[in-house]
Parts: structure tokens; C-alpha cells; sequence
């Protein structure tokens, strides 16, 4: 079982990222944390200090390329970052037609997917010559099936799960673990702009506890929770005009 003391959580100022981040605070931790919330965030942290944390946050874009490879290498120089959690996501398409427009897609993917690139990649190199890190990538039980609503969000986790899943056999001959996280609804900023109904619902919290878990295990999949799970994996072995058939009736 892996253990973890200094670590990267994008997407840390609420939801899943800042449970993480509280559950991962106490006097042997040093957590590198960004969110798009400056003043949830710095709740968050001075929670994670009051904990005995070492803390460095920041409100940096996770789009932004350059400043996220800038600092994400400061802090490893700092203290080599053992676990990174990239966790920062948008969902921006949920109404009615408003996932076939063009710059929410963009936007979408650029937070979501390239977000995601450049939470890892600056990294990468500096774990793969140690042959020591884990990597956690936040995907969702929306991305294995092309729902009615939000699709920019359903393929940019659909190709977070991908992406992740396939560097994981890359990343294994350098001792560095990857999984995939993929959570149904969790309580969040995203899931409380929801207007339908929301099966097997989970707190933050509960949720922080089976991604710590599968993380420590180094799981391929951290897929949850089981009855949500069970539902969308039977979704994508049924024959795909059966799907649609159903997916439009509950839409509606």
C-alpha cells in the first residue's frame, strides 16, 4: 500500500478536490493545491494548515499551459511530489442544445482534457527518473455512454478515462501508477445545478474516502459508486439503438 506526503490536487476550492485535500492535511503533508475560487480556496487551505499542512495554493487556470508548468515544477523542487490529482473540471453545456455549441465545447475540453495534460506532464518526467509517483485522474461515470445532456462534459471524461487508462501500461515499466477515477454524483458546485433527479447521490467526504483507498492500492479504475456503476456498464453492452431508445425516453 502506497503513501502519500506530498501532492498536487487541482480543483481543490470545493467538492471532491477540497475533501481530498482535508482528508490528506495533517503534520507530515506538504499539498499543492489549485482552484478557480480564490476565497474557497483559501478556506480550504488554511483548514488543511489548521491540520498541520504545509500548503502552497493557487488560482492559476489549469487551461494556462505555461503557468501551470511553471509552478507544478517550483513545487516539486521545493519537495518532490509523490501523488498528483488532476481534478479540476467544468460542466458548461447541461441545458438543451447548449452541448453543440462551439466555444462551450472548446472551453469545455480545454478545462477538462488539455487541464488535465498539464497537471501531469510537468511532473511526469521528474517521477519517471525517480520511479516513484501515482497519478489520479478524475473521469466519471458520464463518459461511458453519449448522454442526452452535457456532451461536451461526457466525451472529455470519456477521454480522460481513456487517456489515463492507456498511460497506465506506458507508466508501469517506471514504477509510476496511474487510475482512473470515475465517480457518479458526488455533491459538488457542477452536480447543484442539476435539475433531475440524481441516483445514489454521495457526499464529498465518502467519496474522498474510496479514492484515497484506490489510490493507496494503486487501482486501475476507481469506479463508483456500485449501483451506479452496475447500471451504465449494463447501458454499454446493450445494443446501441436500444440505448438511444431508452436514454430519449428518460430525457424527456
Amino acid at each position: 500500500m502506497k503513501t502519500f506526503r506530498s501532492i498536487v490536487i487541482t480543483g481543490a476550492s470545493s467538492g471532491i478536490g477540497a475533501a481530498l485535500a482535508l482528508d490528506y492535511a495533517d503534520d507530515s503533508s506538504r499539498l499543492v493545491l489549485n482552484g478557480r475560487d480564490a476565497q474557497r480556496l483559501d478556506a480550504v487551505a488554511t483548514a488543511c494548515r489548521a491540520r498541520g499542512a504545509e500548503v502552497d495554493a493557487r488560482t492559476i487556470d489549469v487551461a494556462d499551459r505555461a503557468a501551470m508548468a511553471a509552478w507544478l515544477k517550483d513545487q516539486d523542487a521545493v519537495r518532490p511530489i509523490d501523488l498528483v490529482i488532476a481534478n479540476a473540471g467544468i460542466s458548461i453545456d447541461k441545458g438543451p442544445g447548449q452541448g453543440v455549441d462551439e466555444d462551450r465545447t472548446r472551453r469545455t475540453f480545454a478545462v477538462n482534457v488539455e487541464g488535465a495534460f498539464n497537471t501531469v506532464f510537468p511532473l511526469l518526467d521528474a517521477m519517471r527518473a525517480r520511479r516513484n509517483g501515482q497519478v489520479g485522474l478524475v473521469s466519471s461515470l458520464a463518459g461511458f455512454i453519449g448522454l442526452p445532456r452535457a456532451s461536451a462534459y461526457n466525451a472529455s471524461k470519456a477521454a480522460v478515462r481513456v487517456w489515463g487508462e492507456s498511460i497506465r501500461h506506458q507508466l508501469h515499466r517506471d514504477n509510476v501508477g496511474v487510475s482512473v477515477i470515475i465517480p457518479g454524483f458526488v455533491e459538488s458546485r457542477i452536480t447543484m445545478g442539476n435539475d433531475f433527479p440524481m441516483p445514489f447521490r454521495m457526499t464529498a467526504p465518502r467519496a474522498s474516502a474510496i479514492i484515497r483507498r484506490g489510490l493507496a492500492n494503486d487501482r486501475a479504475r476507481i469506479a463508483f459508486p456500485i449501483g451506479l456503476k452496475a447500471a451504465v456498464w449494463l447501458g454499454t453492452a446493450l445494443p446501441g439503438n436500444l440505448t438511444d431508445w431508452f436514454l430519449r425516453r428518460f430525457s424527456r
